[in-house]
């Protein structure tokens, strides 16, 4: 079978880096309209409380360390013409140096899911640092036990095994790895549109050639049709999707592959659901490859999507889960957990992480596990992000900037296109749009191959006062477009 992509027209084809990637300053030739600050910040939700003055070096200070010191990559990773000082944040919100509040609808990349400095969080960290910092795994510690225990019982069936690393690209490396050790092959099945890390084995597996350096060798993987019901060639029929995945491994492989890592929404690719159906015809045909199915929760895990897991919405259950972001509330942390057979190929080398299960990181996550079930956030993503998509749905209806509204809980997108016939991405409207809602006090992250995407992911403690002011500001915002 030809493997189509998604249309895209001509002249978004050569769009720039800055303009294709996550999270650039943002740049454009409109000037921006001024916003009704004062109006819009009297309906900013009541919050009981105000951050200490700040004595810190100034914003224009910090960007001219950041562009002397730091990598180049690392200094164009700026949200907004005129980037924020973040100096402060309580649960979902933030604030500059001038104290001024915002509300934080994009969580640090998905990361803050208890809240900004959850007290429940906070002080067990600090009990823990406060007697130890890093004893290693090679001595005894109740965190690092304690936290894999907890961890497991979230997770179905024979998944009781955890690895801990420090970050979601560790982690997928991780799992590309053990699959391969595994099953013998080397062929890994991904999706288009996909992210799964920056080392060499994850910059293989994603499919997004914004984060891909030609000169790195990726070899043995393979991308399948990207099941996006909005931009997709099969539009919402997932069992045609699945088809390409048993193609390429029929004609690309031996016919036995080590497996199939896929997002069960795509985070950085402009938060895609997958297509009703595809996930599990998917899986039948790995499995009849002799694959492993690695599920990546790095952005979708630890109750963001309503469900505690992503993947639990598609009825499978997948041999290896991958997790980071959410599950340290901010601490550099990651995981694998698979099943015990699985687990045992590491045993065959000495497989060691320094810094994984560190006692402060892990004392971290097992708060967050804790956080979540007193506070109820699982429940509260659902309930609120159901009904912040019912209002982002209704935007959709007055404005025809709105070419699509998707997601699940409090993980959700919103695609801006100029041209709703041709899907044209509206990638200068996006990063205008973006920079009135942050002057009106609302912050969100942006992402989508055109950088045309709103990347709506709060904290789970997210109100829906709260999600009421988010819809009222992205309003105004594009009423004066």
């Amino acid at each position: 079978m030809q493997r189509l992509t998604a249309k895209r027209t001509v002249h978004n084809v050569s769009l720039s880096l800055s303009r294709r990637c996550i999270s650039f300053s943002s740049s454009t030739s409109q000037t921006a309209t001024a916003a009704p600050v004062d109006e819009f910040l009297g309906k900013l939700p009541p919050f009981g409380y105000t951050p200490p003055p700040y004595t810190g070096p100034s914003a224009d200070a910090i960007i001219n360390t950041r562009k002397e010191f730091l990598s180049p990559s690392n200094s164009m990773f700026c949200l907004y013409k005129n980037p924020l000082n973040i100096v402060d944040g309580r649960m979902q919100y933030l604030f500059d140096e001038s104290g001024r509040r915002y509300l934080d609808a994009f969580a640090g990349i998905a990361v803050v899911n208890c809240g900004h400095c959850h007290p429940s969080v906070v002080e067990p960290v600090i009990n823990q640092i406060k007697k130890l910092q890093h004893p290693t795994v090679m001595y005894l510690n109740h965190a690092i036990a304690e936290f894999s225990e907890a961890l497991a019982s979230k997770l179905p069936g024979d998944l009781k095994v955890v690895f801990f690393t420090n970050s979601g690209t560790e982690a997928n490396e991780l799992a590309l790895m053990m699959a391969k050790l595994y099953t013998g092959c080397q062929d890994i099945v991904s999706v288009r549109n996909g992210y799964h890390g920056n080392a060499a084995g994850t910059m293989g597996a994603t499919a997004h050639s914004t984060w891909k350096f030609n000169n790195v060798v990726q070899t043995g993987t393979h991308h399948a049709l990207n099941p996006d019901p909005y931009r997709g060639v099969f539009g919402s029929d997932g069992e045609k999707y699945a088809r390409d995945v048993q193609d390429l491994i029929q004609y690309g492989t031996s016919g036995h592959i080590a497996g199939f890592i896929c997002e069960v929404i795509q985070g950085v690719g402009g938060i895609v659901e997958l297509a009703p159906g595809y996930l599990s015809a998917a899986y039948d045909i790995v499995k009849k490859a002799g694959g492993l199915f690695i599920a990546d929760e790095v952005q979708s895990g630890f109750a963001r999507t309503g469900d505690f897991w992503g993947f639990e919405a598609h009825n499978v259950v997948p041999d290896i889960v991958t997790m980071a972001k959410g599950i340290g509330n901010g601490f550099p942390l990651g995981a694998v957990v698979t099943t015990p057979e699985i687990a045992g190929v590491l045993t065959r080398r000495c497989y060691f992480n320094t810094f994984g299960g560190n006692a402060v990181a892990a004392t971290a996550g097992l708060a967050v596990l804790n956080v979540i079930e007193k506070d109820k956030l699982q429940v509260n993503a659902s309930m609120v992000g159901s009904y912040l998509k019912g209002r982002l749905s209704q935007l959709k209806e007055k404005h025809e900037i709105i070419g699509d509204v998707r997601g699940r809980g409090l993980m959700l997108g919103v695609e801006l296109v100029s041209d709703r016939n041709l899907k044209t991405p509206a990638t200068a409207e996006t990063l205008h749009i973006m920079d009135q809602m942050k002057e009106l006090g609302v912050l969100v992250g942006k992402g989508g191959y055109f950088g045309n995407v709103f990347r709506i992911t709060p904290p789970l403690c997210f109100t829906k006062d709260d999600a009421d002011y988010l819809v009222e500001a992205m309003d105004y915002s594009m009423s004066r477009m």
